[in-house]
């Protein structure tokens, strides 16, 4: 078998067919299901349970709960396939999403084949390197938040990386550090696991996983829905949680201008929470090919340092919401 999907699954009655139903019906056919039931206290433990009898390539995990990290490593841990992916059980994929990722990934496995898919029309740019083709991860459009006011198509053009460093800064990887719209190489794994009881896993744990991949391919074919939920942490964030999320992009290797002003974004919303800094001033190259907005961001952190900034910007809300 070639590919686990993994599905944890918590008070998603209304979602949970659909999500299944999106990976069934996928014209590509080679993989498992793994639903890990994390203690759900409605309907899904059943609605598991008949998926399971209807297919045998769908698996079923019941436990107590322990989170979203708890369950994703559940799946891991029993999971078969060469390569793990993850979809959230609000979440649901295009049809053929999985054939077109796969054959990517399929036809660069053969030693002396070009990374490209011409059946999709993807191909990517030649290579010299002195190993083969495998691809650790793959990353593949994303629709955020779809079904809200917000949301945004996030699609990528035929690259592949080599060097972690470029995904991470020139891809602007940590603008996108998802989980769920990626396939990776299961053996990443071997010493990766989600961090318990921390918010933005995801965030948390790409780097670590960049540690141990040697290629990183993206493509513009395939479409993950990641469907709002108002009660979802990404909705609902208060200072704890946006706190973790600071924290695990400070944990990233690499850092230049760009990625640093995203940081600094998010260390403004926690000091709006908390009233804490963390994160370190840095110079910023306001000459550099940035925004119109990210150099006067970074005009104003020369200026008036991180904390300077974060009480700027919070006097600023203040003035602008509505008095009651």
């Amino acid at each position: 078998m070639t590919l686990s999907v993994i599905i944890p699954v918590y008070r998603v009655e209304d979602t949970l067919d659909r999500c299944i139903s999106s990976i069934v019906n996928q014209s590509y056919a080679d993989w498992e299901i793994i639903l890990v039931d994390d203690g759900s206290p409605d309907s899904c433990p059943q609605k598991c349970d008949d998926w399971a009898r209807k297919d045998a390539r769908i698996h079923v995990i019941h436990q107590k709960n322990g989170g979203l990290s708890d369950a994703r490593n559940a799946g891991i841990e029993v999971a078969q396939g060469e390569f793990i992916t993850f979809v959230d059980s609000d979440d649901y994929l295009e049809e053929d999403t999985l054939s077109s990722v796969m054959n990517v990934i399929l036809d660069s496995s053969h030693q002396d084949a070009p990374l490209d898919n011409k059946n999709q029309d993807t191909e990517l740019p030649r290579h010299d390197n002195n190993y083969n083709n495998c691809i650790d991860i793959l990353e593949y459009p994303i629709y955020r938040f779809f079904g809200s006011k917000k949301q945004s198509l996030l699609t990528f053009e035929p690259e592949f990386y080599d060097d972690m460093q470029d995904y991470w800064l020139k891809g602007r990887a940590y603008e996108h550090a998802y989980a769920c719209n990626k396939i990776f190489r299961r053996n990443l794994f071997d010493q990766v696991r989600f961090p318990k009881g921390k918010h933005f896993e995801d965030m948390h744990i790409l780097p670590l996983l960049l540690e141990h991949a040697r290629r990183v391919v993206t493509i513009p074919q395939g479409l993950y829905y990641y469907c709002w939920n108002a009660d979802s942490i990404t909705a609902t964030a208060d200072g704890t949680s946006l706190n973790d999320l600071l924290q695990a992009n400070l944990q990233a290797e690499w850092m230049d201008d760009r990625s640093y002003l995203h940081v600094l974004n998010i260390q403004i919303d926690v000091y709006e929470q908390k009233g804490e800094v963390t994160l370190g001033k840095k110079k910023i190259d306001t000459s550099a090919n940035l925004s119109h907005a990210e150099k006067v961001k970074g005009m104003l952190v020369n200026l008036l340092g991180v904390e300077g900034v974060c009480r700027l910007f919070r006097f600023l809300h203040h003035i602008k919401s509505p008095k009651p």
